[in-house]
């Protein structure tokens, strides 16, 4: 068992152009989905990522997933199928703790966990697979060996993966019960309120955008945040004390896809600098504090990872420091006070 990841299986075609028709029935669906129904050989999720790449085009002007059915002839520019096998990468890693059986890193933002449609090179497996070689665990899959979690491709901070079978069956299990301590420090916009609180909720794919997470109030699965306001920025500088941003730690209890994210986001406080769930646009100075920074993705970092080794049974506790992008923007930020 693999928490937390998400994952697609594509059919696909190699290297071809696929002529996809569609008829007016077509005009009441999302282009994606009218795709996938005509083209069942294809997923939809696969549809959305090649309108994203803009490989689909009708009259032979590219569309996207925007844009309105209309019957006729679509073609589907299908790329040739990339390697099964990731392949090892001489990237550097921040190793916090490796043994025989488990790494410890410290991932940095802009490295995705896995390889994945569109992302198939520069990613921590890449990096592990010529770091450990032939000893990283193949539990998880060939596109994944030794992942057990994952941190979004921006998001920075500790991941542990497995080197043994034994260690990555004994970390899924942990991480399926939520035997795992993992902290995140965030800065948002606002201040989520009250100052310390739980965030349960049901979170599910967003029924106006697939590629969303969403508070769902049925459906979905389980989601449960604590939340500490360490610091709030800027009240004095606003109308009635309200703070321009905060820094937020943020302790999970389940791991799903973009938790943190979306909770903060669901209590008025999106994390800054986030693409997807950050609604709304910072006051001017914080705005200014981010380009000052330097900071060009969400300001959301894996502080703290604790568990049991599943092997030795030894406790194990790391604790990381803010990369550099988000400590400038937090000294930024004191000084908005």
């Amino acid at each position: 068992m693999t928490p937390d990841i998400d994952s697609e299986d594509f059919e696909e075609t190699d290297g071809e152009t696929l002529i996809v028709s569609l008829d007016e029935a077509a005009r009441r669906l999302r282009l994606d989905k009218a795709l996938a129904e005509a083209a069942p050989t294809l997923s939809r999720a696969r549809i959305q990522a090649l309108l994203d790449t803009g490989a689909v085009s009708f009259a032979d002007v590219p569309v996207t997933a925007k844009s309105k059915p209309l019957p006729g002839d679509y073609a589907i520019a299908i790329p040739p199928v990339a390697p099964a096998d990731p392949q090892a990468e001489a990237i550097p890693l921040t190793v916090l703790f490796e043994d025989a059986d488990l790494i410890v890193i410290d991932k940095p933002a802009g490295m995705a966990a896995h390889p994945a449609p569109g992302n198939q090179t520069g990613t921590l497996v890449n990096a592990l697979l010529h770091h450990c070689g032939a000893s990283l665990s193949g539990i998880g899959g060939v596109a994944r060996p030794g992942i057990v979690h994952r941190l979004d491709k921006d998001t920075s901070g500790v991941m542990v993966a497995a080197k043994s079978d034994r260690a990555h069956a004994g970390l899924s299990a942990l991480f399926a019960r939520h035997d795992i301590e993992r902290t995140y420090i965030a800065l948002t916009r606002g201040a989520p309120s009250p100052a310390r609180g739980r965030i349960e909720t049901r979170i599910g794919r967003s029924s106006s955008d697939r590629k969303k997470m969403a508070v769902l109030k049925s459906g979905g699965r389980e989601a449960i945040t604590d939340y500490v306001v360490q610091r709030v920025f800027g009240a004095s500088a606003k109308p009635g004390g309200a703070p321009m941003a905060a820094r937020v730690a943020c302790t999970l209890h389940t791991g799903r896809t973009h938790q943190i994210r979306v909770h903060l986001a669901s209590k008025g406080a999106p994390i800054l600098g986030d693409p997807t769930y950050g609604s709304g646009s910072p006051a001017t100075p914080v705005r200014a504090a981010i380009a000052e920074a330097g900071l060009a993705r969400q300001a959301l970092h894996a502080a703290v990872l604790g568990f049991v080794h599943p092997v030795t049974g030894e406790s194990l506790r790391f604790e990381t420091d803010l990369p550099p992008d988000m400590k400038n923007l937090d000294e930024l930020l004191v000084s908005l006070d």
